[in-house]
Order: C-alpha cells, then structure tokens, then sequence
C-alpha cells in the first residue's frame, strides 16, 4: 500500500505523462497565478486544488492486509481534484487550444496510470504496489464553479482550463495491526460449538396475581411465550445485587403457551427477605438434559416490589414529620431507596437492615411542611425503580390498605 508520498507521486506521475504532449511545451505544477511567471511559450499547469475521501475504502482494511481474524486499520482513501490549464505560444488561444487537446486526448487515451507509468517518479511512494490502480477521470467543472475557483487566484487570468479526479490513493494507516495467535481447539474436548434440533423457549410476557404491576414474595407468576416446556427446565432469576442466580421449579400453566412458578414465601423460608432483594430481575428458562447441551431462553425483566411491614406514626401533626418504614426484603448496600409522599419523593434519613437474615429493614425518613388533609396519605416505597404495592386486594374491590396511610392533622 502507498505511503504519504503517493500524492505527491500522482501529481509527478502526470506531469511525466504530459511532458510527452507537444515537444517544446513547458509543464508545470503551480497554481494558476503563479505558473506563467514570465514565460511566453506554450505550457500545461497541472494543479491540485483539492481532495476528496473515497467512503468506498474508508471503513474496512484491503483484505490483502489482514488475514482472517486479524484486526487492521482501513487506509487513508483520497479522490485527487485537479485543474489542468494550457497557455499558448505568447499568449495566441488557438496554440493554446491545440495544447489542451493534445492533453485531453492523452488523457483519454490513458485512464489508468499503470506500474510501468508510476515507478520511479518518486522514491519510496510505493503508489505502483497498491492494490487498487489510479484512474484519472474527467471532472466537469460548471462555469459557476470554474468561476469561483479561478477567482481565488487573485491575479490570475483565466485562460482555458479543464477539471479531472484521480482515485483512488490508498495512503496506509500508520497504526499497528493486531494479529491474535491460531486457535488451536474449539471447545472442550475440540468438538466445536453444539448444535441442537430445536429452538430455546421464547419469553414474551409475564402476568401477576390481581393484575399487579410487579411481583411479590410469595407471588404465582404466570410466564408467556412460545415452545415453553417444563420437562427438565428451570426458570433463572438474575439480580444485580444477587451474585449467584437463583432457580425455581416450574408448574404447567392453563394453556399451552404458559406455565407458572410461585416465588418463595416466608411461611416456606424465613429468610427470604436476605436472599430476594427487591428490584428487577432478569427472567430466563434454562433447560437441562443429559449429553445434551444447555438451552437458554431470552431473558425478560421481572419487577419484585418491596413490602412494606409496618409504618410509624400513623398520624401526625403539620410540619416537619419523622416517619418510620419497616419493610421487606431487605435493603442491600448500594440500593436506591426514596419514599412516595403523595407528590414528593423522600430520600432516606437512615437505613438499618440487621445481620439476622430473617429481620426486616428499618428506614427512618422526615417529610419536611407535611400539609394537613382530611384525606390520609397513602405512602409508597421505592426500592431500585420498583414501587411498593399500598393495595388491598382481599375484598370485593381493590383499595388503598389502611396500614398503608399517613394522616396528617
């Protein structure tokens, strides 16, 4: 591939090329105010006004540069714009015109710069060894845009001009390649990766008892989706809080696109609460069979609501008030905690969760201004963006549950 040098190389290399147009002719490679510089015969000025990056090669190496598996960088891809001018014997336009019909019909003639036209012109390029030959094409400039270009040249005079590309140059990244060593084994035993005859469960929604917007312990959770299968499969609960993962049994749902788990309670395990941390959990089935590889489905979120136990005072008078949650599961280092007073959204004072792993947490928070009402205020307690439920579904209608409220007097 080129180096920095290949610009320059192409510039040279046509130069050289136009040197054979006319005998006599002088070519140059100045800009147009200065190329005529006092001289009185005919003359080709060749250039360079600006450059273009090719997005053809822009985003990926060559693929003679890397081998597969190997990372390299993609080179510097230019499109080279050039002004080409021809200036007749003292200043005569038909000379002139002859002169640039001469170069345009070179030009047509030779469109690729080859090996043979390239090596040579300039040491160390490397522009004949690119993998890609330089094509010179025509470029037509607009009277609007000829216009512009030749006015900023200042005191040049316009004389007959024609616009051509070369491209593409290939100027190599500088940047070290990286290249790993053989893979030697695929896999354990190189057997390669595993192949099943059949797809994974798909997941696509959840439902929880009395339409609830999110889990709590204790909960029948119903999954749906799509081949679901409970032979030999494990529903996967993921925690940011949680190191490990945590697996449950799965039951047949009512229909053939559902099944249904029921998370622990504290009537099955005191200490629940320390071992499911509120919050969102990432939900997958993962089935496993004997010489047979793992299955894992997609996984879908699960909100798991905190429970809130008991709340002190129950009523209070207006002002500033000190209000104290109890709740489960316990709270976890690191977690987001912040009480819902009606509007307002509370940080915590304090949060004590003992080491006994069957206990609950006790926040301490202090609503400041609590304003009077006739009606209670139903408290919410937020735990990691999932919120508390201050529901009770145990009558003919849900309604907010009295041990949920606040009254202020």
């Amino acid at each position: 591939m080129s180096t920095s040098a290949a610009m320059a190389t192409v510039t040279a290399t046509l130069q050289h090329l136009l040197s054979n147009v006319a005998p006599g002719a002088t070519v140059t490679t100045q800009p147009p105010s200065l190329a005529r510089n006092g001289e009185s015969g005919e003359q080709l000025n060749i250039f360079l006004y600006s450059t273009h990056y090719d997005a053809a090669f822009r985003n990926s190496p060559l693929p003679a540069e890397t081998r597969n598996g190997e990372h390299g960088y993609p080179p510097l891809p230019l499109v080279l714009k050039y002004l080409i001018t021809s200036y007749g014997l003292n200043e005569d336009d038909i000379s002139g015109q002859q002169l640039m019909g001469q170069a345009m019909s070179l030009l047509h003639d030779h469109p690729l710069l080859g090996r043979s036209d390239i090596i040579g012109i300039t040491p160390d390029s490397n522009l004949h060894e690119q993998i890609e030959r330089i094509r010179i094409t025509p470029d037509t400039l607009s009277l609007d845009d000829m216009s512009k270009l030749w006015t900023t040249f200042q005191s040049a005079e316009y004389r007959l001009s024609t616009g051509y590309e070369a491209s593409v140059v290939l100027i190599e990244s500088t940047r070290t390649r990286r290249a790993p060593l053989p893979v030697l084994k695929r896999g354990e035993g190189d057997s390669g990766p595993d192949v099943v005859a059949a797809p994974a469960s798909s997941l696509s929604g959840l439902r929880f008892p009395d339409q609830k917007p999110s889990a709590e312990i204790g909960d029948e959770v119903t999954i749906f989706g799509e081949r679901l299968s409970r032979n030999d499969t494990k529903a996967r609960f993921r925690h940011a809080q949680q190191p490990a993962p945590i697996d449950i049994e799965l039951n047949a749902g009512a229909y053939d696109n559902e099944l249904t788990l029921r998370l622990p309670a504290l009537a099955d395990d005191p200490e629940v609460g320390a071992k499911w941390p509120a919050g969102f959990y990432a939900l997958s089935l993962v089935t496993e069979r004997v010489d047979t590889p793992t299955w894992v489905s997609n996984s879908i979120s699960m909100p798991l609501s905190p429970t809130v136990l008991s709340i002190s005072p129950a009523s209070a008078a207006a002002g500033d008030v000190s209000i104290t949650l109890e709740c489960l599961p316990q709270i976890r280092t690191g977690q987001r905690v912040a009480l819902l007073f009606g509007d307002r959204t509370i940080e915590p004072d304090s949060i004590t969760t003992p080491s006994d792993p069957a206990a609950s947490t006790t926040i301490d928070f202090t609503v400041t201004n609590a304003i009077a009402s006739a009606t209670p205020y139903v408290l919410r307690l937020r735990v990691d963006g999932v919120d508390s439920i201050p529901v009770d579904f145990s009558g003919d209608a849900p309604q907010f549950a009295d041990d949920q409220k606040v009254t202020i007097t």
